[in-house]
């Protein structure tokens, strides 16, 4: 961009003078799990979910939650669906399946990794939480016997077990310390923290990870993974998932577009995008807009206009003097810099790239581009009458509309 010439002066490494990580951040997609817990989405067919894991698969994520199939028949058709389709493609991405710590749901788990011979982690989850406790009517002992009880009988067969501890965040140290360590005890050595109501701070989930890897894991001796699951409650998903990977954490959860209970979990295409942009990752994210798309459709969600990068208005701008920058960089033939001059995300890195449209705050400048950009022969007659009609407008001028004011000028010549 510019021949080289460094045009932005990134304060971001001021405030953060060290990288994200020093190790590969590891992703787990729950977009066919969690993600399906919103009160809203649809549960897509299982056509549409092989389709999601083959863009999992290409965009670099490692692992994906395929079900619950201890949940019904359905629930575990699915699942073996999805776990023969990995096995039969050979892809590369890992499977888990959400269990409660309870044998009859551990299983239907053994059973799929037997008939695919697919490797399938058991993410076997129960709360955590002194105020689940108390609602739940639990002890610290009910907790500790499922824990040991559930983690021994899926190791023991084979089974590796991702352990999850619910409202992690919300937890007393010696209630974290205590089940993290049982399991880890028992065999588990990928552990999972969880903010299930979305309760964290960047500053809280820094202080979690930081907790479960002095006070667990290192005293426990084992290469443990550690992961981040988290929740938008306060819209905090994705900065939070990014100070839990600062800390220490190695796996980050998230679903396609965040979509999950109440206003959803983690959204995976944000958490990609940012682990872009910090260097984290350097292979290419180009399906990551088919991935969004793909993950809208099979839900039956609609993506907000103004949502981050994948929504329609993420490049698009008619103001003028936002949009002259843009077509000034255009003129001087750098499409990457048109693509940053006024974005803080490249949209190029995306397969994406900046849409000039007309409306009441468009200049000139606005049309003249919109109509080169159709080959069209910008004439100042066709400018002009284009330009009226935009300031006249209360909101963007449609393709239509603008055809129609061209058609009108060339009535009025012929008269």
């Amino acid at each position: 961009m510019a021949d080289g010439q460094n045009l932005i002066y990134d304060w971001n490494l001021i405030g953060e003078s060290e990288p994200l990580t020093n190790k590969r951040v590891l992703l787990d997609d729950e977009t066919l799990r969690d993600g399906l817990q919103s009160p809203t989405v649809s549960n897509p067919v299982i056509a549409d979910k092989i389709h999601l894991l083959h863009l999992m698969e290409d965009l670099g994520i490692q692992m994906l939650d395929i079900g619950l199939p201890g949940a019904g028949p359905h629930a575990y058709a699915d699942s073996l669906a999805l776990a023969q389709e990995i096995a039969r493609s050979r892809l590369a991405i890992r499977p888990n399946c959400a269990a409660r710590t309870i044998i009859q749901d551990i299983d239907p788990i053994l059973d799929i990794a037997a008939r695919t011979g697919v490797t399938i982690d058991a993410a076997t989850f129960l709360g955590s939480s002194m105020i689940r406790q108390y609602v739940e009517n639990w002890t610290m002992d009910d907790l500790m016997r499922r824990t040991e009880e559930a983690v021994s009988y899926a190791v023991k067969r084979g089974v590796p077990v991702m352990y999850v501890t619910e409202d992690t965040t919300r937890a007393f140290p010696e209630t974290i310390k205590r089940l993290y360590s049982t399991a880890i005890n028992c065999g588990a050595r990928h552990i999972v923290l969880t903010d299930t109501v979305g309760h964290a701070t960047p500053a809280g989930s820094r202080a979690l990870v930081r907790f479960v890897i002095e006070e667990v894991v290192k005293p426990s001796g084992q290469e443990i993974l550690i992961s981040w699951h988290g929740h938008n409650d306060r819209g905090l998903s994705v900065i939070n998932s990014l100070a839990a990977a600062q800390a220490g954490a190695d796996v980050i959860h998230g679903c396609a577009l965040g979509i999950g209970e109440r206003v959803g979990n983690t959204p995976m295409d944000q958490v990609l995008v940012n682990l872009k942009l910090l260097g984290a990752i350097d292979h290419d994210l180009l399906k990551l807009k088919d991935y969004c798309e793909a993950a809208a459709l099979a839900c039956n969600v609609t993506i907000p206009p103004g949502y981050p990068v994948f929504g329609s208005d993420a490049f698009r701008t008619a103001t003028g003097v936002h949009a002259a920058a843009v077509i000034k960089a255009f003129r001087k033939g750098e499409p990457e810099l048109a693509n940053s001059v006024y974005s803080g995300v490249p949209s190029h890195l995306f397969g994406l790239e900046q849409i000039i449209d007309i409306g009441p705050m468009s200049g000139k400048s606005n049309v003249i581009f919109w109509l080169e950009k159709r080959g069209i022969q910008a004439t100042a007659e066709r400018v002009t009458a284009i330009y009226n009609k935009a300031k006249q407008s209360e909101r963007l001028l449609t393709a239509q509309e603008v055809l129609e004011t061209i058609h009108e000028v060339e009535e009025l010549a012929t008269d």
